[in-house]
């Protein structure tokens, strides 16, 4: 079996259960953190694939993976409902897949400003906002700063991107110069 197909299955029926609980806004953070967990520390998934390594230890390094103690009762029974399943080595999949899952039912986009210097939070929630408008939705807005850039910004959100920056105008310069 296809592990995209298992580590969605898995994913849906967490969310189903956190929907109905009315918590799936904390699994969302749970999951989310987990995944970023796998991101971060490179370790984590060679130690949980271990198969000398007991269940129960797994399961506290799971745990904290997902936020520590805190965390919610369904999302400690999911990750027990793994290791017994012995599915721990796609749980990374899982997790992601029910961010994207998450968001999908949220009707949530992320989107990226990358600016060469930091920018003011009005500036942020004004380009927040804008993209919200367009696309109707809400936005998960990070920001980024790349001095490499110059001046100027780009946007990401969904499959579009709008380069302003002083970098890519000087690109652009450089190469109708060349013709």
């Amino acid at each position: 079996m296809d592990l995209g197909v298992i580590s969605v299955r898995y994913a849906r029926a967490l969310l189903k259960s956190a929907t109905q609980q009315g918590i799936e806004n904390q699994v969302y953070n749970e999951a989310q953190t987990l995944s970023d967990s796998y991101s971060q520390v490179a370790e984590l998934c060679s130690t949980i694939d271990n198969p000398m390594l007991q269940k129960d230890a797994k399961l506290r390094l799971l745990i904290i993976a997902s936020g520590g103690e805190g965390i919610s009762e369904l999302m400690q029974n999911f990750l027990k409902l793994v290791l017994k399943e012995g599915r721990e080595a796609i749980l990374q999949f899982m997790a992601r897949s029910y961010v994207t899952l998450y968001r999908k039912q949220k009707n949530i986009i992320r989107g990226k400003l990358t600016t060469a210097i930091a920018v003011s939070r009005n500036i942020e929630s004004k380009m927040q906002k804008m993209v919200e408008a367009k696309t109707q939705g809400t936005v998960e807005f990070v920001t980024e700063i790349d001095p490499d850039i110059i001046g100027g910004f780009i946007l990401e959100y969904d499959t579009y991107k709008m380069d302003a920056s002083v970098k890519s105008k000087l690109r652009s310069i450089l190469s109708q110069l060349k013709k």
